[in-house]
């Protein structure tokens, strides 16, 4: 109940800012979208060659090395196109606490300007993210424990990587390095992160599921079909508030981890307790 109620806190904060500069939701939408066309781009040829072409026989082969890189390479182009979209709303939300007015035009152009850095980021993350994920794949179910608590550890270390990278210009080894040593000196050397936005995603979508169940004993297609697609757009704008209230909430603990100043519409307390000790 204490990750609930700081979460919805920061939610509430973060929320302020992003009703001053409502276009960060453009970012990650534009992310979902590139997202499909990535998914596109590699279901697609499947398709288009059909069973029996040469390309498809490699792809179902025994070939490992081959589908490992296939894999790998659609883990980077994913992680590309969020982290590019993530760091343009870390990149305004910035702009917003530091006192400036941003528009999309000046994330996106930022962003750009980072690209070389971002590439490298999403290089070596997505990196990270496969191999845990092989790891968790091949173990036993005290390995996977294991596994899971060197990806939150991951995870929580990594968590101020592109507001480092993107805002002080920082290489990934570097900004990886920051982040880590950021954390340390602000929050102490062992975290636990004590929020989740996906948690409170969660509870808010938590009332659909009862809709749709009384929906489909309605046996009305008409009326199934109008409330699914309600429920449809309405888990994609929670995705897309969650995802860019998540980018102003980076913007705002590595605004107070850098310089100990408090971001626009937070307060001391909140950013103190967003990362606490682990006992």
């Amino acid at each position: 109940m204490g990750v609930v109620r700081h979460s919805w806190e920061l939610l509430k904060a973060s929320w302020q800012v992003l009703k001053l500069d409502k276009e960060l939701l453009l970012f990650p939408l534009l992310s979902g979208l590139a997202c499909l066309l990535v998914m596109a781009s590699f279901s697609v040829p499947l398709f288009i060659v059909g069973e029996g072409s040469r390309f498809t026989g490699l792809i179902s082969s025994n070939n490992t090395i081959l589908q490992l890189s296939l894999v790998y390479l659609f883990y980077f182009s994913n992680y590309l196109v969020i982290s590019f979209f993530n760091s343009a709303v870390v990149i305004c939300a910035t702009i917003r606490m530091n006192g400036g007015d941003p528009t999309v035009w000046d994330g996106l152009r930022l962003a750009w300007k980072r690209f070389p850095l971002i590439i490298r980021w999403a290089f070596f993350a997505s990196g990270i993210g496969m191999l845990l994920r092989l790891l968790e794949a091949r173990v036993g179910w005290i390995g996977k424990i294991v596994v899971s608590l060197l990806g939150f550890a991951w995870t929580v270390t990594s968590f101020l990587v592109i507001p480092v990278m993107v805002v002080d210009k920082r290489s990934t080894w570097a900004a990886f390095q920051e982040s880590a040593r950021l954390l340390k000196q602000t929050w102490g050397q062992q975290l636990i992160t004590n929020f989740s936005f996906g948690l409170i995603f969660f509870l808010l979508a938590i009332p659909v599921y009862p809709l749709i169940a009384l929906v489909m004993l309605s046996g009305s297609i008409v009326l199934m079909s109008f409330v699914i697609s309600l429920v449809a757009l309405y888990i994609v704008l929670m995705i897309i508030v969650q995802s860019a209230l998540q980018g102003i909430v980076q913007a705002a603990l590595f605004k107070y981890a850098r310089s100990g100043e408090v971001a626009i519409g937070f307060e001391e307390p909140l950013l103190q307790n967003a990362i606490l000790p682990k006992s």
